[in-house]
């Protein structure tokens, strides 16, 4: 039995709206085949005070993930391209932050492939969570779809640390310019393993996406993101 999946009628809300916006294009692609209104995209914002971006090159080197462990999160990717790197880069760990209905399935895959220095931290707060991004060295979110934005990659860019994210149309809403470098298809496991190593040891590359994350997260301050409201 194929799935049916409906439309919410909102013609006689959309009478009443003076304006449309959304937090990209991906997210804006919806609306758009229900009115001919145009619809402004305004990104998601964060508060940049929350976060420290200090220097960092930490030892051991630990990859992060944050975020809800279900299957178009893409994480059973990022375990088997860790486990490309973890043997032979013996200062590399793996943190995965986040429940979800894949949880036992993915710590199961990770007990199969023998993974190294991987923890499965469920869930933390968010001061716990403050600490564990300044202590990463590279955040990674292998989303496969389903995203209309990407607030997770925002954090990680206010806190300094570099990112490999995974490419779907929110994703690319927020990795923009320089920050392409970090876009893979997690599905391809070397390609992904590659930018994991690249983004997590190459300092020059790493002080680059700084650099760049540092100028570029700021358009995304809460009070630019306010005004244009």
């Amino acid at each position: 039995m194929s799935e049916r999946v409906s439309t919410p009628d909102t013609s006689s809300s959309r009478k009443h709206l003076e304006g449309l916006s959304a937090v990209s294009d991906a997210a804006a692609e919806e609306w758009r085949t229900l009115t001919d209104d145009s619809v402004e995209i305004i990104p998601n914002g964060i508060d940049l005070q929350k976060y420290s971006f200090g220097y960092k090159n930490p030892d051991p080197k630990t990859i992060l993930y944050v975020g809800r462990l279900e299957g178009r999160k893409g994480v059973k990717y990022l375990l088997r391209a860790y486990g490309l790197l973890a043997e032979e880069n013996k200062d590399l760990r793996l943190a995965i932050v986040g429940d979800g209905p894949d949880r036992t399935k993915l710590e199961r895959l990770a007990a199969d492939l023998k993974l190294p220095r991987t923890e499965f931290l469920g869930y933390v707060s968010d001061e716990r969570k403050l600490e564990l991004l300044g202590e990463a060295a590279l955040f990674c979110s292998p989303a496969l779809f389903g995203e209309s934005f990407g607030i997770v990659l925002l954090e990680a860019m206010a806190s300094g640390v570099p990112i490999v994210a995974g490419d779907n149309p929110g994703y690319n809403a927020v990795m923009a310019g320089r920050g392409q470098v970090s876009v893979v298809n997690p599905r391809q496991t070397a390609a992904f393993a590659r930018q994991l190593e690249l983004l997590a040891y190459d300092d020059d590359m790493r002080n680059l996406w700084r650099q760049w994350a540092k100028d570029y997260v700021r358009h995304f301050d809460y009070p630019k993101v306010v005004d244009k409201y």
